[in-house]
């Protein structure tokens, strides 16, 4: 058996809790020959954040499959660590920055920083029985991309890409998932309430075929403007079909803030798949519209989950700090925490005059978002 395998449990995390990663040998112990816990992969991006400490973010007891058909999925022992995303050094400088997924295993929960202070010498001094290394280093480094033959382009291995072999299917309809939702803290009983009140709504009544759909989105809408709540999310594009989408090049920086245009605005730049240029513009990223935002980094290339195989951006595509994908409106997997940071054309944005700078005060400000529910659907 492997070092720690009881000792803790994702079921003991809850969001904001506070947790030290274990050390490099710790979690080399719990590792397989496929430098992989359960079948998910111990990162080499990983190592930085060995021997410190991080609060909870969300249990990450499931996820979405964006390698096969977007579902949702089941994981075992598993959570997100708030500021612990992936920087893509192992992985060809891949620039996602895709939210790690940690084993309970690789954790050991501490006290809060104040009562850690008084008690460190309890928790430095502790000392564990660690067996053989299931690998080394080194094979973490090269369990990151398959062998290459002659001219090939890497494949890569990611957390990401190996997501289908370390989780099992999650029915929407399994209850226990929403009740574990609310009791492990990620999402609160109001959000949960709004989510379905949405569904039954979208599902129930504007997709029914009856024909009232579109006087249903309007009376949505008229609501939502009067408790100044996020319009109706799936709308679609109005270029017409055959005409190229159009385009805008800002030359938006890290740290410049922007503005997101209103959803009709950006709705004229997409056609009726809701699509400009090749990139979707998700009902997820509707309630950012209006919102002032930071630049977190131009995205040029990305891993591709399907393939393992580098992608170069057609166009760069630009990431918003603590602009994350709430689930609030994903068919199949509604409140998944995973977090993803969506992709923002440019032409979608405009800059800010905000007379603002770059400060750690205000990518704070930016980040507390992240754990601020919008108070409508």
């Amino acid at each position: 058996m492997k070092p720690f395998a009881n000792e803790n449990r994702a079921s003991q995390l809850r969001a904001g809790d506070w947790v030290e990663v274990r050390s490099r040998e710790e979690i080399l112990a719990t590792l397989d020959g496929n430098s992989c816990l359960e079948k998910l992969p111990f990162m080499p991006e990983m190592f930085a954040f060995c021997g410190k400490r991080f609060r909870v973010y969300k249990r990450a007891h499931k996820t979405c499959d964006t390698v096969n058909d977007y579902k949702g999925r089941s994981m075992n022992d598993a959570v997100h660590l708030e500021g612990s995303r992936c920087d893509g050094q192992a992985h060809g400088g891949c620039e996602a920055s895709c939210l790690i997924y940690w084993k309970a295993t690789w954790l050991r929960k501490i006290e809060p920083p104040s009562e850690v202070a008084e008690n460190s010498s309890r928790i430095l001094t502790e000392t564990v029985q660690i067996e053989k290394a299931g690998c080394t280093e080194l094979d973490v480094w090269a369990a990151a991309r398959k062998p290459l033959a002659d001219g090939e382009e890497p494949t890569y291995i990611c957390q990401v890409t190996q997501v289908p072999a370390a989780t099992t299917p999650l029915p929407w309809w399994s209850w226990k998932q929403y009740l574990e939702d609310y009791t492990s803290g990620n999402t609160r009983l109001s959000a949960i309430a709004k989510g379905f009140i949405y569904m039954f709504y979208y599902h129930g009544l504007v997709n029914l075929g009856i024909g009232i759909g579109p006087l249903l989105t309007w009376l949505y809408d008229k609501f939502q403007a009067v408790a100044s709540g996020t319009p109706f999310p799936r709308r679609t594009g109005t270029v017409p079909a055959g005409t190229r989408t159009p385009a805008a090049n800002l030359n938006l920086q890290r740290g410049e803030f922007v503005r997101v245009k209103d959803f009709k605005s950006i709705r004229a730049t997409c056609d009726q798949s809701n699509m400009n240029r090749g990139l979707m513009f998700d009902a997820e990223l509707v309630p950012y519209c209006g919102g002032t935002y930071q630049v977190l980094k131009r995205v040029t290339k990305i891993v591709n989950e399907k393939t393992g195989k580098m992608q170069q951006m057609k166009g760069p595509c630009i990431i918003l700090d603590s602009v994350v994908c709430q689930a609030r409106y994903s068919e199949c997997r509604l409140f998944c925490p995973r977090s993803i940071y969506p992709y923002w054309r440019e032409i979608w944005l405009e800059r800010a005059n905000t007379g603002c700078v770059e400060s750690p005060q205000n990518a704070e400000t930016q980040r507390n978002r992240i754990h601020a529910e919008v108070s409508t659907p």
